[in-house]
């Protein structure tokens, strides 16, 4: 099978602040911007991966959704407890000091794993829980 990723998906709560923080901390490029039944999703990307997207939707961005399941993915948001992405780096430490010096919430301090990785974590503006991990392993 020829499988490749193309998109994953974060949730968060504002795009705007969202987009400060991918866009203008981590460095990655806006790819689309879209409206649709008063929601917004906006794809960023990595210029080193042209083909790989990373959406960032509201809270349950399904028109299908109850309003007590909007209310608890809203809350579970806000609480921190959802999932990010892994992002790679060639040096985490310099990663790490941009990123904190941007204000965003420190998780993890650069730190050397036994599994062949030094990682960093950080919350982004809507509370994911995003890693960036160096290879040290060769």
């Amino acid at each position: 099978m020829d499988l490749k990723l193309k998109q994953c998906f974060i949730a968060v709560d504002d795009h705007d602040k969202a987009l400060a923080f991918y866009v203008d901390v981590l460095g990655l490029e806006v790819r689309n911007d879209v409206g649709f039944e008063g929601m917004r999703w906006v794809t960023v990307g990595s210029p080193l991966q042209p083909d790989v997207e990373v959406v960032l939707e509201p809270p349950a961005a399904s028109p299908d959704i109850s309003p007590a399941d909007k209310q608890a993915m809203a809350e579970l948001l806000a609480k921190g407890v959802l999932r990010g992405v892994i992002f790679t780096t060639a040096d985490c430490d310099a990663l790490f000091e941009r990123v904190r010096e941007s204000g965003a919430d420190v998780l993890q301090e650069p730190t050397d794993q036994a599994y062949g990785v030094r990682d960093c974590a950080f919350r982004d503006p809507a509370g994911n829980m995003l890693r960036f991990l160096e290879r040290t392993d060769g």
